[in-house]
């Protein structure tokens, strides 16, 4: 019971930083100025760091002293996500795209002319990016989380495997199907518990404590905010370093308790392996294989059985495609919840860990549960499992039916008229800026009272500003009196013009679609992974989740962030830039491409 429970919350620790990986992509992104496609290869670095090991693991693991290994993975995993939440430490304070950095550094009180007719406070502006850019340490300060989470996936290997095997060789037969579904149970909990610590994470800003959140022109609804990344790795490393140390405490063996019964039928053997080995679709990052055999020549043979049984490849094939989409899906649904609807992104880590992970851990229980009352056989868990994904996925075509338009921002998705222009055309100069001496990479947003977004003031053509940090107000700004179809105030406020109420409805059907079609993938799942155990001979059980696992990670888990980041790449319209004038993370997406 003591090893069970140590073991429950290193199940709880591990799911937690994985989760808080995810939760922290975009606000890392941001950070470092990096594409998707780059910060994606830094979430498939978890899976390369496992499969490192995995088989080394699971083979020498199981001679050596179990829980003292179980206890140096926690502990290696704790460095790792120390070494992840480093670079904040030393990289100095955040500084965003703002066209206003010069008048502060100047320290002055009254209004500032954005349409800078001198050249002079351009020069000034231009000075002050140079320094800044020779202090900035070398903007490849990302590799620290790249290696850190390489050895969380290292450190993360030996907890399940020699965790499930430890149980199942010193608890009573009939109970070790409670206990791994006790530990998948709690392990659930881990990325409820992520996203909600991600969502309160990206709510304080990224420097908070060290600087005045005063003078902060920009809020968590802004492309240019950055959350508090790091706060969330220390806090996964310290549960990391506080499950290792019960392990250090227990023994290499226990007493096995005699069998009151060994009557188990094949079929609630099998049921019990489903809760064994079904975690790849709670989330992708649990692995267990038993890959070396003694012999090569017996593995070749073994593999080349479960390898020609055509069942076994084409539900291998299958879910290969199936897992691609969930990983890309997966790592990317913060961001694209921020995008297409405007949320920030603590309300998306918020609603993700809120919504979409209960209905799939209720789906994966009432699975197994429906296969247990109905007794399916190999054909009738083929069919169901079938059926459920068909209705996942017509189910998530919806998509395409409640998404938003693109923002209205003059010069890359209306023309300074306020008509739409194609993407390519993007042309942020116009007649009514003309006169103002503007920079047109630099990204620091206005909304102007007629609803359309600039991107900046001084290309809004905003000649006067009163208030202060976020209650700025600019005024006689130009480019808002050549609108066509207006005729209010010339005044614009900081940051990106807000979506429309109808854009809010769809998101909450956006939310009701998830859930539906989460809960019915869930709900086929235990039957689909049952079909493996059914399909292959009992000896070859081991090798053939062994080898499924390891081919889901190495073509699913590694490319499907990379691939699926290079394809957002594609649909950015505006990439941001950094004081050193290199290209940033991207601002602003075509949000029908995205989609």
């Amino acid at each position: 019971q003591a090893f069970l429970a140590a073991l429950s919350f290193s199940y709880l620790s591990k799911t937690l930083s994985g989760t808080i990986m995810k939760s922290s992509i975009t606000q890392i992104e941001r950070r470092f100025g990096l594409t998707s496609s780059t910060v994606g290869f830094i979430d498939g670095s978890f899976e390369i760091g496992n499969l490192l090991v995995i088989a080394f693991v699971s083979y020498f693991g199981a001679k050596l002293h179990r829980p003292k290994v179980i206890a140096f993975g926690c502990f290696t995993m704790a460095v790792g996500s120390f070494l992840t939440a480093m670079p904040h430490f030393f990289m100095g304070y955040y500084k965003y795209e703002t066209t206003s950095h010069s008048a502060s550094s100047a320290n002055l009180t009254s209004s500032i002319n954005p349409c800078s007719l001198h050249q002079d406070v351009n020069e000034t502006f231009l000075q002050v990016s140079r320094s800044d850019c020779e202090k900035e340490p070398t903007s490849y300060t990302w590799i620290y989380i790249l290696l850190g989470n390489m050895l969380r996936g290292i450190g993360e290997t030996p907890i399940t495997p020699l965790g499930i095997s430890y149980l199942d060789d010193f608890a009573k037969e009939e109970n070790v199907p409670v206990y791994v579904a006790c530990l998948h149970t709690i392990g659930m909990l881990g990325p409820m518990f992520g996203f909600l610590l991600g969502s309160l994470c990206a709510r304080l800003y990224v420097d908070v404590g060290f600087v005045d959140l005063g003078s902060i022109t920009i809020t968590p609804q802004d492309s240019r905010w950055v959350g508090a990344w790091w706060l969330g790795f220390l806090i996964a490393g310290v549960t990391s370093l506080l499950a290792a140390i019960p392990f250090c405490f227990l023994p290499k063996s226990l007493k096995k308790p005699k069998e009151a019964n060994n009557d188990q039928t094949s079929y609630e053997k099998d049921f019990a392996l489903s809760f064994v080995d079904y975690s790849p679709v709670i989330m992708p990052c649990i692995f267990q294989s038993q890959l070396i055999y003694p012999f090569l020549s017996d593995f070749y043979t073994s593999l080349k059985k479960v390898l020609s049984n055509r069942m076994y490849f084409t539900f291998m094939c299958c879910s290969l495609l199936q897992f691609n989409s969930f990983i890309g899906f997966l790592t990317y649904k913060p961001k694209y919840m921020e995008q297409q609807y405007g949320q920030s992104t603590s309300k998306s880590n918020f609603l993700i860990g809120l919504t979409s992970l209960p209905p799939v851990g209720l789906g994966i229980f009432l699975g197994g549960l429906l296969m247990k009352k109905y007794k399916m056989g190999i054909i009738g868990a083929t069919k169901f499992a079938f059926s459920m994904s068909f209705v996942a996925y017509a189910l998530t075509l919806l998509h395409f039916f409640v998404g938003c338009e693109n923002h209205m921002v003059a010069g890359i998705t209306v023309s300074y008229q306020g008509k739409p222009i194609p993407y390519h055309e993007n042309a942020v100069f116009s007649e009514c800026n003309s006169d103002c001496k503007c920079s047109s990479n630099v990204w620091d947003p206005v909304c102007g009272d007629n609803g359309v977004t600039y991107v900046s003031a001084c290309l809004a053509g905003c000649t006067a500003s009163v208030g202060q940090g976020k209650n700025t107000v600019f005024h006689n700004c130009s480019c808002i009196e050549a609108s066509s179809s207006w005729t209010g105030n010339n005044s614009a406020t900081l940051g990106q013009c807000p979506k429309s109420e109808d854009c809010s409805m769809k998101f909450i059907y956006y939310t009701v679609i998830q859930v539906i079609s989460g809960f019915c993938y869930a709900l086929g799942g235990t039957p689909a992974y049952l079909i493996m155990f059914r399909c292959v001979q009992p000896e070859l059980k081991s090798l053939a989740v062994g080898l499924y696992t390891l081919i889901m990670r190495m073509l699913a888990g590694i490319p499907a962030p990379v691939y699926f980041g290079a394809l957002i790449d594609k649909t950015c319209l505006k990439w941001g830039s950094t004081s050193c004038g290199h290209q940033g993370a991207c601002r602003l997406y075509d949000s029908s491409a995205y989609r």
